[in-house]
């Protein structure tokens, strides 16, 4: 901000750096006065008043409404102006497709979703991509060309050497080599893929559990279990961008698994995967099972085992039970919260992170009471003592993500005054 300044630069470059601060407190505070803007900035009010007109003719801000409550005239308002520029996102999976168009505020103007059911689709990969994003993009009123940026998240990641996609063998359709250029020859926009699990850790760095966090590891666990990685605030992607595939992570207490990249899994995803709660829960003679999909079936168990307390230091009526003997939704806990606290103690063991944010549906059903199993298991497996958080990004965390890494990008570029000066 103006106030902080300390290095010497061009007039252009300090008011460039003026207006992307002044921008920035517009999109966290709201509509501002010229006032605030200033004593927020450690601008004088006719700099501030400048630095207004310029983004007003530049169509980045809004005079909106005026301040009230206070004797006198209102103050002008000012707001960054939502139509400046338009970001998409798309979440992938082996069944649907949901699309979502977000102004240059954050705020989704449109969402489509497309179901793409089967192992072999009619429908070329191609067509289901732009299908899904016209769709959203109808919904919102614009058109392809209105979209500044889109980003795209899928299961596994894109290798950078080969534009293969990997570690996503149950995704049909999207592994061809030359699915990358077919892409780009269709859509008009900049496109930019990346893993669905890292896309979550965006949503949460800059909207829920993380914020404010530069280390720390998001395990998600859904219809995959995966983890993401962020190092000195920054995504981890590793070489092949494999890093964080921890479905495949040998542990103990699951068979040992070779060849994974065939099979498709691993001993941490037999181990603790949504498909491996359904099969405990019969184990301990929890019932009756819920019905749905596998990892319907996780959540709702999980949320159950909750509900019940999930302890083991009660069964309800004040009578100590030791380990939960007594209820078998709180043996499932407490033995859902082991096995998963023994693939996070190689994670946190290797990178001592801050936090780890548990998200996915089969995470956050558990809630509290799975959070702080998970805890008290972790700090007797591993060295390191991460602090364990619910994620909070809960309603569609991989679309959201993709939004919020589309928006980051397209703010940079659009609110980049100094350049679009240039231009002109």
């Amino acid at each position: 901000m103006a106030g902080t300044v300390g290095t010497p630069g061009t007039p252009r470059v300090l008011r460039a750096m003026n207006d992307r601060a002044a921008l920035d407190l517009l999109l966290e505070h709201g509509p501002l006065s010229r006032t605030r803007i200033g004593e927020l900035t450690g601008l004088s009010k006719p700099t501030a008043s400048q630095l207004l007109a310029r983004l007003e003719a530049a169509g980045l801000v809004l005079a909106g409404g005026t301040t009230e409550g206070r004797p006198g005239p209102g103050a002008q308002l000012y707001e960054v102006n939502p139509a400046a520029a338009h970001a998409a996102g798309l979440d992938v999976t082996a069944d649907r497709i949901v699309a979502a168009v977000a102004d240059i505020t954050g705020r989704t103007v449109g969402r489509h979703e497309l179901p793409t059911p089967g192992r072999r689709p009619a429908t070329p990969v191609v067509q289901q991509v732009t299908d899904a994003l016209d769709g959203a993009v109808k919904a919102a009123g614009l058109t392809r060309g209105d979209v500044h940026r889109l980003v795209i998240g899928t299961p596994g990641a894109f290798d950078p050497g080969s534009g293969r996609l990997r570690y996503a063998s149950h995704l049909p359709g999207w592994h061809s080599p030359t699915l990358l250029d077919e892409l780009a020859a269709a859509l008009p926009m900049p496109v930019e893929y990346e893993n669905d699990v890292n896309l979550v850790a965006v949503a949460e760095q800059r909207l829920g559990a993380a914020r404010g966090h530069e280390d720390f590891v998001l395990l998600w666990n859904q219809q995959g279990l995966g983890a993401a990685l962020v190092l000195g605030g920054r995504l981890h992607r590793g070489w092949t961008g494999g890093a964080g595939e921890v479905g495949f992570l040998p542990v103990p207490g699951a068979p040992l698994v070779r060849e994974v990249s065939r099979t498709g899994s691993g001993g941490f995803q037999e181990l603790a995967g949504s498909q491996a709660v359904p099969a405990l829960a019969r184990e301990l003679g929890v019932a009756p099972l819920p019905s749905g999909s596998y990892h319907e079936v996780a959540a709702a168990l999980l949320a159950r085992a909750a509900q019940a307390g999930g302890d083991g230091n009660s069964d309800g009526d004040g009578n100590s039970d030791g380990d939960g003997a007594g209820d078998p939704h709180r043996r499932l806990l407490r033995t859902y919260a082991t096995r998963l606290a023994t693939g996070l103690a190689s994670l946190v063991s290797v990178l001592d992170p801050e936090l780890v944010v548990l998200s996915g549906t089969s995470l956050t059903a558990g809630g509290e009471p799975l959070r702080a199993l998970v805890q008290d298991e972790l700090a007797e497996l591993a060295a390191p003592r991460p602090r364990l958080v619910v994620g909070a990004v809960t309603e569609h965390p991989v679309l959201r993500g993709a939004l919020e890494s589309a928006l980051a990008t397209t703010r940079d570029e659009v609110f980049d005054t100094e350049h679009r000066s240039a231009k002109g």
